[in-house]
């Protein structure tokens, strides 16, 4: 993958689409590696950690406890403020923010190439949601 220039300057609405993708990628390798290969219960297990609700809570949590640096501070504060044409019928508006914010910062790694810093708030966040929910 050619480096991209400057991921700080990109869009936050880009940086979010990114995300989502790394996200994503995170989430199935942990449901993977966890022993979860049935691809109905892949499916069923990933939308606990997928959803925009999950993606805010994990965001709120992030905000709340100021695990996040000053640069993806930023973004993030970029990515709960972007303005989005559309908000799916499943959510409300601030839990759709904060979780463009949370797939925002995950983007912003990824095209930083800041590889141990994704990995950690990944492993961060999948660990708070997996409590949260009482399960390990």
């Amino acid at each position: 993958m050619t480096k991209v220039e400057n991921p700080h300057q990109m869009k936050s609405l880009a940086l979010a689409y990114m995300g989502d993708t790394i996200h994503d990628l995170y989430v199935r390798e942990h449901l993977l590696r966890k022993g979860t290969v049935q691809p109905q219960r892949l499916h069923q297990s990933a939308v606990r950690f997928v959803s925009a609700e999950a993606q805010a809570f994990v965001a709120r949590e992030w905000k709340d406890r100021g695990l996040l640096g000053e640069k993806e501070t930023a973004v993030f504060r970029r990515g709960r403020n972007a303005k989005s044409g559309s908000i799916p019928k499943s959510t409300d508006v601030l839990t759709y923010r904060f979780a463009t914010a949370f797939e925002a910062v995950l983007g912003y790694l990824y095209l930083a190439e800041e590889e141990q810093r994704l990995s950690e708030l990944m492993t961060d966040a999948i660990r708070r949601i997996e409590e949260k929910e009482g399960s390990k």
